[in-house]
């Protein structure tokens, strides 16, 4: 598959890492710092959850967030503001890591020629099937120490 010339600003690390800091510092944190490049090879997640949304248009667009278990039940206790050992049910957990999700996906969608809607998000611990898309863009970021992946594809 060729990726149109217009999608060239999605296969740059710097406009995602500037979206997801913003959405760290504004609705996770309080402050900003605590999301950054990562440092280093590629982790291994343990336990690893799968979180998308697709931006419909001429070529759909998958916004996908990988984590481990543990980083998102740390990230549903900040985004909800639960106390650092408040158990997390399965449906906060979609709740909160589906909404950085679309948030995200809402974000790059301002970076698509000719977007269409954004689906809701899926929350799944399976890799979903990626073998006929096309990666625009993989990388990892580090929030407060764990890894966060972050990959955008396009889809046929």
């Amino acid at each position: 598959m060729t990726i149109p010339a217009t999608w060239e600003p999605l296969s740059a690390v710097d406009p995602v890492l500037t979206i997801a800091q913003d959405l760290f510092t504004t609705m996770i944190d309080g402050e900003p710092g605590h999301l950054n490049p990562w440092a280093g090879a590629d982790p291994d997640l343990e336990d690893p959850r799968y979180t998308w949304v697709d931006v419909n248009g001429p070529v759909v667009t998958r916004v996908m967030l990988t984590a481990s278990r543990v980083t998102g039940e740390r990230l549903t206790r900040a985004l909800l503001g639960m106390d650092t050992v408040e158990y997390v049910c399965d449906a906060d957990f979609a709740d909160a890591v589906g909404e950085i999700a679309n948030v995200v996906g809402g974000n790059v969608k301002s970076l698509v020629t000719n977007p269409g809607a954004l689906t809701l998000p899926v929350v799944t611990h399976e890799r979903p099937d990626m073998d006929t898309a096309t990666c625009l863009l993989e990388t990892y970021f580090g929030w407060r120490g764990a890894p966060l992946g972050v990959g955008l594809w396009a889809l046929t």
